[in-house]
Order: structure tokens, then C-alpha cells, then sequence
């Protein structure tokens, strides 16, 4: 990686080298790659938890082990694809893994990347907007949430992280990385993937093969697509193997190490087929640079030169295929024509838009692919919209900003719109929901937080964050409407972490109301019977007026775009600073076959007085609340332990899945403190989970550790227990 290096990777940066460094020689003329070195690759070099380094004289196996022991700490997986760089060592922090040898058995890091959530079903429901579209253009990002190494498989103790939640407008998650120093084969991490599920979006993988100015070898390009004595393709087999072991669906293939020739274009072109008659259920993209001829040329387009690769015949290779940021109004249209010849929807083509440098001021030619007033023409891909993120800021500021990259300056989904001429993804696709199913609920957390609150009481106070934790949040941000009709005095809407209910986050609402609003916050397709009951748990916080609160239900969808949900109202309750936070339950089914089409809230203050709203959780439940919490999970053991000199040390711990019944929305792990009081140490989807920093209290010989079951009402189970002693 020392080229990569030279061209301005900038050593410490989570984010890793900007493709910014590059623009320079891409003015004069120089070849402008889609670099995942550029994308984030590189690794904190963090002293104080000591690099581990891989022993460059231990390359007799297909992993070079670290010299240093002792740190427990598993991280997602990559690879190169079977030998390793030539003269070099790994970057700090990388252990060099070969693909070739990978066997599950013997990767004692899997049981914590493993994801557990399946992929939900989505549906659209009729656009906010007159200007979003269903069944054209849709959205594919590439998101590096942390470097290829050292990226923790299950969250880290910190609140500062891309807490990615605009879901309802993705159609495709890639997990975007890897470099020559540390391995080009990324796995996605299970946070990741498990929220990407429960949201109905598929996740892949990322297989990158570096510039040579970037280190990268044709030895790796070859070791790929080698083919064994039968003619079959053992390293497509690899691929199938980890995504299936894994839980995610696909993988982003992106050649780019130039110096091949015809033979080795068709050779990759018959490895993809592999891969897709190996799979057919997972998802293959293609990235415009490696080409019929073998050598690397960024197209811009869809051509005669990488069409091999996205189609052969009838037969399909790639589900889609990721154009160059070259692309020009010209070159989309002949695209999508090609696509069309192709018998190939020309939507299934993503124009690439480079935003990691700029975010929304980024220059974006909106009319060459997704014009407004007639038919879209490609899709589009995101290139690093993890920009909304800047290092050290609090949660709350990220979050405001990510829904402006999303849904726009006033962050209003009925008119979406800049900042600047940036055209936000609300204003162009049309949003999908999950919200399918009854129990339902939500309490509104983000996947991150600076304390973790159960019942409305903080009974964690250290930073964090785990992606696989987040609830399935609202799609529109934020849907408000007044009484009458008309403009508004509009108040504040957003979450925020100063308080919750459960995880980390609420939803608040704060502002003056000179008059009710309603507050949209779910579309759904919720089955109701006569019992069903809808809970809202909020507050009104300290110096807030009295807030009068309505249940709000649609049971029909807007006949047309635009249109305004025709809801009805229930009173819930009015509630005051002083009440704390409390449960309102409101009747929402009256007789079978009735549905749910959209959830919300109305609020109202005397004389248009200022508030300040707090919710904390909405569910949507039949029966009982008992009836819907899981099973206690399996016997729980500390399969690894390793005490530090600071009087805490670091654990793996492993459980047996609950028995079946009640799903298992995931799994929560606590300390018994000696009061009998209970401190959150953390979560996760899965049965594994790591500990970094486990504190004695009061000189105790043993703590006891306890793994609950939670389910989608957040209802715990019993706690299964395992005591470590000092």
C-alpha cells in the first residue's frame, strides 16, 4: 500500500484516503479509479490498543498469525483471494488471510459476524410526493462504516459512527473497503446486515482487486478466476460458501488491476456465470472497469466492453452493473437502450455519485439519469454518502443532517427538496416499508447512543454502538400536517439522545404549536383484529406545556400521490412535565379484516404554547404483552477471558439459542452489580458476543453476567447467567 500512501492516505483517519488527493491528475487526463483504498480501506493506526501485525516469515501457512496474543477483539473478515502481497508486510493492524484456505470450522471470529435477521419483505406505499417515483429509479450505496481491518464485528463502545437509517429509499447495500495491504475479500459485518434486513434491503459483499498504482497484483485477478482440472471455479465456490456462512446476499465485484488480455476477460466473464449458477439467490453487481479486452478502461456506460460481464445471450450474469462517475446524459441514454436490447431493465443500471468529498454540493447531472417530468432513465449509486458524518460530533447533529442528505433542506417529504441543487433521494424514489406484521413496535433507536435506557431509567452510561440494535424507524422525516390545511409554524422533529425509553434514542418533538398537528410516522400494512391495541409511551420534558395526544390510524391509503392519509383520531392522553413518562393504550381494531395503513400521532397545546414531546416507544400488538416475550436463551459459557492490568478484562461469550416460539428480536447482556441492580453491557442478534472491558466492582471474586432473550414487544425473558471469577 505505499503508493496508496504516497497519493495521500493520511495515517489515523477512519475514513482512510480521500478520493479528493486524486482529482488533480483525473484534470489532467489521468484514469479517476473507483478505489476502495480511496473508500475508507485504511486502518487506525491506534497505539494505546497496540498494532497487530502479521509475521511476514509465518507465510507457510494461508494465515499469518500475529505476533502479539492476547486480544480477543474479533473483527469482520476479509481476504485476498490465496497468495499475499509480494515483499511487502501488512499494514498496521492486518492479518493476511487467504480465501483458497478458509474453512468455517477453523474461524474462531465467525459465531460474532454471523447474521441471524432474515431479509423482510417490503411493499411501496403510494409516494409521498408527485415528484418520487415507483418501479423506476432506485438507489444503491456504497458504505465504508470503518476500515478493511480492525473493524469490530459487533460495535464499539463509542456513539460516533455512521448510524446509516434511510432504508426505506436503498435498494442494495455494498460493504465497501479492502486494500493491498490488508486483504481486497470483504465480508459485511453482522450489525450491519442484520439492519439492513429487518428493512428489507440486501447487503454484499466486496470483492476489489486494486489498481496497480495501488498495489495491486494480476496474480490476485488470476488466483480469482482460476479454474481446477474439472473446470470448475474454486474461488466462486468460496464466495457462495461465506455469503451463505455469513447471512448476507451478494457480492460487488470491481476489477480494476489492469495488464490482462481476452482470455482472462472471458475466463472472469464464465467465473460470474459460476457464481450465478452456483447461487442463483444471491446478488452480483458489476463495477465498470475491467473489460473485454482484459485491461482496465472506466466506461461510463454500458457497452459492447463490459457488457460480457452483465449479460451473455439470454442468459442474465449480474443482477446490475455500477457505471463509472464518467458517465454524460449521452452515454446513460445509450446505455439504458442497451440495456433494453438486452432484454435487461435499464434501471438495473446504478450511475455512479461520488459524494464523499462534497456530500450534497457535490455537481450532479440530475436530468442525464433521473429527470423530473418524465421517465427516469438509469438508476443511481451513492459513493460514500457516509459523508453526513463528521468525526467527534454528537449523534443528534449527524442525524439531522443525514435526513437533510436524504429527505431535504426542510426535511418535508411532501416537498423534498436541496440544500443547494443537491435533488434528495425522497424526492426521487418512492419509500418501502417492513411494517407488514402484528406485534410491531418500535422505540425509536438509532443503532447508537451516549447511554443505554430501559423502562425509561439509564442503566448504561458508556457511548455505543451496534447497527443490528437499531428499530425499524420511520421512512418519511418528518410527515406533518396542521389542523385546517395550509401553512404552518412547523416545530422540530428528530431524534435525540438526552433521554429514551429503551436503547439509546427517542423521538422529540419541539417547537410552538399555534395550532394541532398530526405527525405521520409509520406507512403499513398492518392486519387488525378486533383487540388490537395501539401502545404509545411518551412525555413532555421539563419546561414543556401540557401536550394533548391523539392516537392517529389510516385505514386507506391516499387515492393518489401527495395525498394526506385520512386518519382517524382516538384520544390517548394529555401529558405534563411531571408525569414522567407514561403508557397510553388506545383500541385500534374493531372487526377482522380491517388494516392498518399509517401511524401517527396528534399534538396540541393550549394557546399555542412551546413543547417539548417526547416518544419513546409505539407498538401495535393482539393479546397480552407476556404472550409475545421469548423463551430464556441456553446455557451461557465465557468461551475465552483475558484480565487486563486495570482491573477489567476483556470476554467472548457464547449461549444456546432460545427454544422456538416467540421470535427473538435479540439478545441483551448485563452485569449484576452487588446492589442487585443491573448495568447493560451490551447486545446482539446472534448467540456470541464480545466484551471489551468488564469492570470488578468492589473487589467481588466473580461477576455474574446474565443474556436475555428480548422480544419484538421488548419483553425479556428470564435470564440465562454465568459467573466470571477474578
Amino acid at each position: 500500500m505505499d503508493a496508496r500512501r504516497d497519493a495521500g492516505r493520511g495515517k489515523g483517519s477512519e475514513q482512510g484516503p480521500s478520493r479528493r488527493k486524486l482529482v488533480a491528475g483525473a484534470a489532467a487526463g489521468l484514469a479517476l479509479p473507483l478505489t476502495s483504498g480511496s473508500a475508507g480501506a485504511a486502518v487506525r493506526a491506534d497505539a494505546s490498543r497496540g498494532a497487530v501485525r502479521a509475521d511476514a516469515s509465518a507465510a507457510a501457512g494461508r494465515e499469518q498469525t500475529p505476533k502479539a496474543a492476547g486480544f480477543l477483539q474479533p473483527y469482520a473478515s476479509y481476504w485476498f483471494p490465496d497468495s499475499f502481497p509480494e515483499g511487502r508486510e501488512p499494514d498496521p493492524g492486518a492479518v493476511w488471510r487467504s480465501l483458497k484456505s478458509w474453512r468455517p470450522q477453523d474461524d474462531a471470529d465467525l459465531p460474532y459476524n454471523v447474521a441471524t435477521v432474515p431479509l423482510a419483505k417490503r411493499f411501496a406505499p403510494v409516494p409521498a410526493n408527485l415528484t418520487a417515483r415507483t418501479g423506476q429509479a432506485r438507489v444503491s450505496a456504497l458504505v465504508s462504516f470503518a476500515g478493511t481491518a480492525r473493524n469490530p464485528s459487533q460495535g464499539s463502545p463509542k456513539a460516533d459512527y455512521y448510524a446509516l437509517s434511510h432504508w426505506a429509499y436503498l435498494d442494495e447495500l455494498v460493504f465497501w473497503g479492502g486494500s493491498s495491504g490488508e486483504g481486497v475479500i470483504l465480508a459485511p459485518n453482522a450489525p450491519v446486515t442484520d439492519a439492513a434486513h429487518r428493512n428489507g434491503v440486501p447487503v454484499l459483499g466486496n470483492v476489489f482487486l486494486p489498481p496497480t498504482a495501488y498495489g495491486g497484483e494480476l496474480t490476485w485477478t488470476r488466483e480469482l478466476v482460476q479454474q481446477d482440472a474439472l473446470g470448475r471455479f474454486p474461488l466462486a465456490d468460496k464466495l457462495i460458501q461465506v455469503a451463505r456462512t455469513y447471512g448476507f446476499d451478494g457480492w460487488f465485484l470491481n476489477g480494476e488491476t489492469d495488464g490482462g488480455d481476452p482470455a482472462l476477460a472471458r475466463q472472469f466473464a464464465d467465473f460470474v456465470r459460476a457464481l450465478r449458477k452456483g447461487a442463483p439467490e444471491l446478488r452480483i453487481t458489476w463495477y465498470d472497469a475491467f473489460n473485454a479486452d482484459g485491461r482496465v478502461g472506466w466506461q461510463g456506460a454500458l457497452n459492447d466492453k463490459n457488457a460480457m460481464f452483465f449479460q451473455r445471450g439470454a442468459e442474465k450474469l449480474s443482477d446490475t452493473l455500477f457505471v463509472d462517475f464518467r458517465w454524460s446524459a449521452s452515454r446513460l441514454a445509450s446505455s439504458a437502450a442497451y440495456a433494453r436490447r438486452l432484454g435487461r431493465s435499464p434501471y438495473e443500471l446504478w450511475a455512479g455519485v461520488d459524494v464523499e468529498a462534497s456530500g450534497w454540493d457535490s455537481r450532479v447531472n440530475w436530468d442525464a439519469f433521473v429527470p423530473e417530468g418524465r421517465d427516469h432513465v438509469v438508476s443511481y449509486g451513492l459513493y460514500r454518502p457516509e459523508w453526513t458524518r463528521r468525526s467527534g460530533e454528537a449523534p443528534g447533529a449527524f442525524h439531522a443532517r443525514d435526513d437533510q442528505f436524504w429527505g431535504g433542506r426542510n426535511t418535508d417529504p411532501s416537498a423534498p427538496a436541496g440544500p443547494g441543487s443537491w435533488r434528495p433521494a425522497a424526492r426521487t424514489v418512492a419509500d418501502r416499508s417492513t411494517v407488514t406484521s402484528v406485534p410491531f413496535a418500535s422505540a425509536f433507536n438509532t443503532g447508537h447512543g451516549t447511554a443505554w435506557y430501559e423502562d425509561g431509567v439509564r442503566t448504561g452510561e458508556a457511548e455505543w454502538n451496534h447497527l443490528g440494535l437499531q428499530d425499524r424507524l420511520p421512512g418519511r422525516r418528518w410527515a406533518l400536517w396542521a389542523d385546517g390545511g395550509g401553512t404552518f409554524r412547523r416545530p422540530a422533529v428528530g431524534f435525540d439522545f438526552g433521554a429514551a425509553w429503551r436503547g439509546g434514542s427517542s423521538l422529540l418533538v419541539d417547537g410552538t404549536l399555534d395550532r394541532p398537528v398530526t405527525l405521520e410516522l409509520y406507512r403499513t400494512r398492518l392486519p387488525l383484529r378486533a383487540g388490537t391495541v395501539l401502545e404509545i409511551t411518551h412525555r413532555a420534558d421539563e419546561g414543556s406545556a401540557a401536550v394533548t395526544v391523539e392516537a392517529a390510524v389510516a385505514y386507506a391509503e391516499p387515492a393518489k400521490a401527495g395525498g394526506r392519509p385520512q386518519f382517524r383520531r382516538m384520544p390517548a392522553r394529555t401529558v405534563r412535565a411531571a408525569d414522567g413518562w407514561v403508557t397510553s393504550t388506545v383500541r385500534i381494531g374493531d372487526g377482522p379484516g380491517r388494516t392498518a395503513y399509517a401511524l401517527g400521532v396528534r399534538l396540541g397545546a393550549p394557546g399555542g404554547a412551546p413543547v417539548r414531546w417526547r416518544l419513546g416507544a409505539l407498538a401495535v400488538r393482539d393479546g397480552e404483552p407476556a404472550a409475545h416475550t421469548p423463551a430464556p436463551p441456553g446455557a451461557v459459557k465465557i468461551a475465552a477471558a483475558r484480565v487486563t492490568g486495570d482491573g477489567t478484562a476483556e470476554l467472548r461469550l457464547t449461549w444456546q439459542p432460545s427454544a422456538k416460539g416467540v421470535p427473538v428480536r435479540h439478545y441483551e447482556v448485563d452485569q449484576t452489580l452487588p446492589d442487585g441492580k443491573r448495568r447493560f453491557l451490551g447486545g446482539t442478534c446472534g448467540t456470541a458476543f464480545y466484551l471489551p472491558a468488564l469492570r470488578r466492582t468492589d473487589g467481588e471474586p466473580g461477576t455474574r453476567l446474565e443474556v436475555r432473550a428480548v422480544g419484538e414487544l421488548y419483553g425479556s425473558s428470564a435470564a440465562a447467567t454465568a459467573v466470571f471469577t477474578w
